[in-house]
């Protein structure tokens, strides 16, 4: 099999953790001539829960719906909760951002250079001010203002981009709003925002402020799920920078910049390579 006559394709499950379940999926994939390129797997011990990450090339006569079917009945003897990835099919992304625009600008330029292997369908902001960095990348850009209709307006226009666009994720680039209990029900394991904070400290208005006036050897980032309960969801990933008495709070600032920038990619980078799989309120990241 070479590089050129396979599809691959990335298998991730989770389930009651018991003896077979590795020899199950590796034996269902050799049985059909697949060829398992990277295969992790934990056993976390506090939930009793097996996760795994397979990804794998298979033949080029390999029928997808064939594959589904058989890890349907695999999954029904082990209790899988399962899902199949093509590697083809990119994730589509909408972006919202407010007026700092560093994040935004990030995953456009990695988008653009192929470090971040995504495809930003749109984005949109309740400020208009990020329109023209939008457009030079060739991408659609919706102000979304919040009017006379209030959030719940603003929100409906949101999910009928999301919708419009088939977007699979939308991130939040340093986007200054409050999502609704609503809107995150609607879209649960599909929101990925960044914190301008090593959460759970700091939270709140002016966080560099904060860290300032309590003197902090440590500053961070963390990019998460979105949910309900306000910065409070499993966490993908975290940035963290010393700093010391010489740094002022614009100091601070620039170093939470860059900081926010690797948090965030990073996580949509691992998010659309289908490495992060939800465990109640945590992840497993297989980065």
């Amino acid at each position: 099999m070479t590089d050129t006559d396979h599809r691959e394709y990335v298998l991730t499950l989770s389930c009651p953790d018991r003896p077979g379940i590795v020899a199950a999926v590796s034996g269902l994939l050799a049985e059909r001539d697949c060829n398992i390129l990277e295969s992790q797997q934990f056993g976390d011990g506090e939930s009793g829960t097996f996760f795994m990450r397979v990804q794998f090339a298979a033949p080029p006569a390999t029928d997808p719906d064939e594959l589904r079917g058989a890890f349907a009945a695999v999954g029904g003897d082990l209790a899988l909760d399962w899902r199949l990835h093509d590697t083809a099919d990119k994730q589509r992304v909408l972006i919202l951002v407010s007026k700092f625009g560093h994040c935004l600008n990030d995953l456009l330029y990695r988008r653009q250079s192929g470090l971040l292997d995504i495809d930003i369908v749109a984005v949109a902001s309740n400020h208009p001010d990020m329109r023209p960095l939008t457009q030079s990348y060739g991408i659609d850009y919706h102000h979304l203002p919040i009017g006379p209709g209030g959030r719940a307006a603003q929100e409906a226009e949101i999910l009928t981009l999301v919708e419009h666009y088939k977007a699979d994720l939308v991130v939040l680039a340093r986007y200054m709003q409050i999502l609704s209990d609503d809107l995150c029900a609607k879209l649960p394991g599909r929101i990925i925002n960044i914190h301008h904070s090593f959460l759970p400290s700091f939270k709140g208005a002016k966080p560099y402020h904060q860290a300032h006036a309590r003197g902090v050897k440590l500053i961070g980032a963390t990019a998460h799920y979105v949910t309900a309960d306000l910065d409070e969801g499993p966490i993908i990933e975290q940035e963290v920078a010393r700093v010391d008495h010489a740094h002022g709070p614009e100091d601070l600032m620039a170093v939470g910049r860059d900081m926010e920038c690797l948090a965030l990619s990073r996580a949509v980078r691992w998010h659309a390579e289908h490495r992060v799989i939800l465990n109640r309120d945590r992840t497993v990241v297989f980065s």
